[in-house]
């Protein structure tokens, strides 16, 4: 049996926040390159929504979306990064899926602006950039003081955070979280020492 297989892209915010997940937990697996935009994409196979994340286990299981693979991989090794307690397990998960709405709503302005220009639709790509600004500052609010938006050590927001606000510094550098948002600067910069967060950077565009 061979290790599992991760498929997506290095660019993806989803196949980021699982990677680097994967990296903090220090488990193996074999990372298979996929662009879902091309005519030649193997995703479907696996997944009949043609989004990556996709994780294939040994015995040729495949599980999606990034959130449930996430949530797997974290029962894979000790110790968890998810709560178990009820409801610091849902504030965590509330936590995630804030992060995954940045991602959903940066993603459709990049692709908003690859169409014509005459085409793009300014109204839904400005809808989009103030639900990416007031998530960022609800992100902010809930870190606080804090080291980690989990407290004193990372946790599973903070691996939702990393791939959601530096695909943003990625794909839209004029959002500019690290100049509006001081505590959200001096988180990044302790997220980025880690090898997880380093290691999985996207190349540059």
């Amino acid at each position: 049996m061979g290790p599992m297989k991760l498929i997506g892209s290095k660019t993806s915010p989803y196949v980021r926040k699982v990677r680097i997940l994967f990296a903090e937990k220090q488990l193996a697996y074999e990372f298979v390159e996929d662009n879902v935009w091309a005519a030649s994409t193997l995703v479907g196979r696996f997944n009949p929504l043609t989004k990556v994340p996709v994780l294939v286990l040994d015995d040729g299981t495949s599980l999606y979306d990034s959130s449930v693979i996430a949530e797997y991989v974290d029962t894979l090794a000790s110790p968890p990064w998810l709560p178990a307690a009820p409801l610091p397990r849902a504030l965590a998960r509330r936590s995630e899926a804030l992060c995954d709405g940045i991602c959903d709503a940066a993603v459709a302005i990049v692709l908003e602006r690859k169409r014509e220009p005459m085409r793009q639709d300014a109204a839904t790509m400005d809808r989009h950039r103030a639900k990416i600004d007031a998530s960022i500052a609800a992100l902010a609010t809930q870190l606080g003081e804090s080291p980690w938006l989990s407290g004193e050590a990372p946790g599973f927001a903070d691996v939702a955070a990393g791939a959601a606000l530096f695909y943003v510094e990625f794909r839209l550098p004029e959002v500019g979280w690290r100049e509006r948002h001081a505590n959200l600067r001096r988180w990044a910069e302790r997220a980025e020492a880690r090898s997880a967060f380093s290691s999985t950077r996207p190349p540059a565009a």
